[in-house]
Formats: structure tokens, sequence, C-alpha cells
């Protein structure tokens, strides 16, 4: 709290011989390290403050938390939580489409570049349309030099509607759904981490109210042994209350595991003519899944994945069964005809810990969901809805807030393909040219662009642009215009400047490359 709060800050313990080397690496990267604390042998925490001496307190102290506190606490009854279902197939897939918690969020995804890095697996919409919301961020990890095939894998879950209803219930179902839309994308079920993000109304000192956070936690704690996942972080606010308003108890959990590229698998329909089925696990009198039997689907949807036998899965979360058809369905408008029998209480309900998958043979696996189909629409019985107009509901939702729909002329564009099988590489060995990779305030991607520059021949360095005074701005421009004196090509990576003009990046940028010595070496 000494030195403030902040994303942008870190405090770090150094060795006492090793601070001025610490400080001079800081300097080299253009950032400012200044020692603020030294760790004594005597147990008590001091601080000053012009001189004189403000905080004074044994270690003993602190390690008691202050004085104890009690409070009394009653969690509620959970109230029943299922979606009731009303109406006719066709009603129920035009009002889920139309929901906020449903409805396509690409023109708000579009805000961000899901490219930088060059490590993006899984692109946030998948299919030939680009439709299909990922259920997962997969990325390559990064390393500087070299390539890997290792990538991390990140999803989340939670229910404010659930949790409403029921905190406990919520925080559970949060915790299966988030590692659920793990294995859906490729991933397996051993090495699963999680983290939390709680939010709720402010206790005071009433015993309900301190009952939700409770009952949330109980039932994250409960999700967790059952599981055998550990948290390793989280974030909790107890402040969701202004004036007479108060947050819906709110527990989101976010799970996390590494796997290989290879095995990651994208949502949406494949093909025509693939039978789909529905792989759920046995659920217990409280309406939550029996932990040996989810384990069980998720190895199996593993196993299904990895063999090739399921091409694409998808497990239900806020819109049901019916959310994750229609929206497998969108990447690639390709059609879907329910099985006789499916009955739609079914399909619209909540159906956390379930899976539907797209199989690419006929196996006896699941409950039998139907099958894709060449026509662009989805059918149970004599009811049938164009996919057309339902992604024009889905889309337009959101439309006047977060436009995507960007007019676009007609025309055929025609497709190109470029198979190079292995790098070109000349046989008579020649000088590789040196590319200076300068590194500004507000720019990014140096590390893969000096990786590909590497993978075509060329011999990538990476200066950073010094900036923190005006002596730095001189001997960086300086010593700037001698290494491009001593190189080939010039690279100045992507970046972003927003809010903070006219000062911003770019002006920098531009009045750095015309200063004398620079502009000449140019």
């Amino acid at each position: 709290l000494a030195i403030s709060e902040s994303q942008e800050r870190m405090a770090v313990v150094v060795e006492a011989d090793k601070t001025a080397d610490f400080i001079a690496l800081a300097e080299k990267e253009n950032l400012e390290a200044t020692v603020v604390a030294t760790v004594t042998e005597e147990p008590r925490l001091v601080m000053t403050w012009n001189g004189k001496t403000i905080v004074n307190i044994s270690r003993e102290f602190l390690n008691s938390n202050g004085a104890e506190k009690h409070v009394v606490v009653a969690p509620e009854k959970a109230q029943p939580y299922a979606r009731e279902v009303k109406g006719t197939f066709t009603e129920n897939y035009k009002k889920l489409a139309d929901d906020l918690n449903v409805c396509s969020k690409r023109g708000l995804s579009e805000r961000f570049d899901s490219t930088i890095g060059a490590g993006t697996v899984l692109m946030p919409f998948g299919g030939r349309y680009q439709h299909t919301p990922s259920q997962a961020m997969v990325h390559l990890v990064s390393v500087e030099k070299g390539h890997t095939d290792t990538v991390s894998y990140m999803a989340w879950g939670g229910n404010p509607y659930v949790a409403e209803k029921s905190p406990y219930h919520g925080a559970y179902l949060a915790v299966v759904e988030s590692v659920a839309k793990l294995i859906a994308s490729g991933a397996s079920y051993e090495d699963v981490y999680l983290t939390f993000q709680e939010y709720f109304l402010k206790p005071g000192h009433d015993p309900k109210r301190w009952g939700q956070p409770l009952a949330a936690l109980l039932g994250a704690f409960k999700a967790q042994v059952e599981l055998g996942i550990a948290a390793i972080g989280g974030k909790d606010s107890m402040s969701g209350t202004f004036e007479h308003i108060d947050v819906p108890p709110t527990l989101v959990s976010f799970a996390v595991t590494t796997g290989k590229v290879s095995e990651v698998v994208s949502p949406e329909f494949k093909a025509a003519g693939h039978k789909v089925v529905l792989l759920a696990p046995a659920y217990d009198g409280n309406g939550l899944p029996v932990t040996a039997s989810l384990l069980s689907v998720f190895a199996e949807v593993t196993a299904l994945l990895r063999s090739g036998k399921a091409v694409a899965a998808y497990t239900p979360g806020f819109g049901g069964v019916a959310e994750a058809v229609m929206k497998m369905c969108f990447g690639n408008m390709i059609g879907f005809r329910y099985a006789d029998g499916v009955r739609t209480e079914e399909l619209f309900g909540y159906k956390y810990g379930a899976f539907v998958l797209e199989l690419a043979e006929e196996i006896p696996v699941g409950t039998p969901l139907g099958e894709t189909t060449s026509e662009s629409g989805i059918s149970l019985g004599f009811e049938r809805i164009f996919l057309t107009d339902l992604l024009k509901i889905y889309e337009d939702k959101l439309e006047p807030v977060y436009s995507c729909n960007i007019a676009a002329p007609e025309e055929s564009v025609p497709a190109y393909t470029c198979r190079t099988p292995s790098a070109l590489v000349c046989n008579t060995k020649v000088a590789r040219p040196k590319v200076l990779i300068p590194v500004f305030p507000g720019t990014n991607c140096e590390y893969d662009t000096a990786k590909a520059f590497a993978d075509a021949g060329a011999d990538p360095e990476i200066y950073v642009i010094r900036n923190r005074t005006a002596d730095e701005v001189a001997r960086a421009a300086e010593e700037f215009a001698r290494k491009m004196g001593e190189s080939q090509i010039v690279f100045v990576p992507g970046g972003f400047s927003g809010g903070d003009e006219p000062d911003g990046s770019g002006k920098f940028i531009t009045a750095f490359f015309r200063g004398e010595a620079v502009r000449e070496q140019v």
C-alpha cells in the first residue's frame, strides 16, 4: 500500500549486492527501479516520511492480523434455479438468439486484436464464416527464440441467474462449466487449475447477507475437493452495494491448463451428414453432476476428440443444448435436424457438464441428438427455423452498440493456396542481413518480428529506445543511428496509440526518426 497498488508496479526483493545490477537491467528496458525498503533482522515494520517515523509496528502484531472479529452467518435455503421453458420450438430459439447472455458479442470482441504475438491457436470465432464463438482461449506459450507446440488454455464459467437463487449451486456449476469448456476445446483433465473472481453485496452485520459469500465459497470448495482441482489465486470484492441496489452474488471460475497444438479442436460443425450426440453425466438429487460420472465423461470426450472419432464439441452453458447447437451451426452455416423424441424442455434447460459431440463415424456413444444437414436451418419435427433468420436476430441485438456487420461490396474472391512444406534455403552461403528492430513506448510484437526474421535467415537485433530523460533520448538516438549504420533493414513493429494523444507514441516515433543523426542513416 505504501507504494500504491497498481498493475504497472511490482515490488521485487533483491540481494543487497545485486541492487545496482538490477536497477541497471531495469533502465536498459526503459523502466524505473527505485529502492523503497530494506529487509532487516529486527522483526519490525518502520516507515519514515520527511525524516519523521510515522509507522513502527512489530512483525508479531502484523502476523496477528489485528483484533479477532466474529460474525454470525446464516445462509438461506437454496431456491429452485431450473429454467422454465414455455412456448414452441421456434419461439424459444428466437428468444434465445435475442437474449443478451447468448447473442453475438463479435462487434465487441473485434475491437481487440486477437493476433497480437502471432500465437493465437483458436481464433475467437470459428468456421468459414467466423460466427461460432470459441469456448476457450488457446495460445502458443510465448518463447523468445525458437518454436514450440505447447499451448495454454483458459476458459471461464458462471451463471448469475443460478447464483441468485443459490450461491452454492452457482459456484459449484461455475467450476464445472469452466473445466468442461477446456475439455470441449481438446484439453485433457489431468493438470487443470482454477482462479476465482468473486463479487458480493456489502454484508455489514446481517447474517443473511454474510450467508451469500459463505454459500458460494462452500460450493466452489466442494467442487474443488470432489474434482481434485486446486485454485491458485483469486480476486474478491465485498463492495457490490450502491444505496439500495445490490449486485447478484457472483463467483466466476477461470480454468487453465496446457496441452499440445495438435490436440486443439474448434467448436463449429465440420460437415453435413454427421451424427451428433449428447454425452451427459448423471446428476444427483441437488441437480449437480455426480463426480465419478462427470470425470468419466471428461475422459470419454477427450478420447473421442484425440482419436478423431469426434470432430467438434461444445459444452452447454446459459442457453443449454439449444444454444450449443445453434452456435455450432453458425460457423459454417451447416444445418441441423433434431432426432425424433427430443423434447423442447430438454434443449433449452440447463445441462452443465454435458457435451454436444459431432461424430465423424457412427459409434454407440451418448444419446442421439440429431444430425447435421446441408439445409441451412434447425428443425425439430415439423418446426424449422432458417439459420439466416436466427443469425440476424443473434447479431442485430448488439449491432447498434458494437457494430460488426460492416457493409462490403459483393464480389467473388478468388481462392489462393500457398503450400510450403519446407523453408527455401540458398545453398550458397552468404552474409546474413542485419535487421534493427526499435522498441518505442507503445510498440509491441518485437519478439515475434525478430523470430520471423531469424526464420527467414536474417540476423535481428531488438533495441529498446529509452526516453525517461532528455539525455537518455539523445543517447538513444546516437546509439540507434550507429547501429543503423551497421544494418541493412530497419523494421518498426506494430503498436497501439489511443487515448494518449496529442502526445502519443506515434508522434514520438516520427520525431525520433526526424532527428539529424537518425535521419542521415535512414
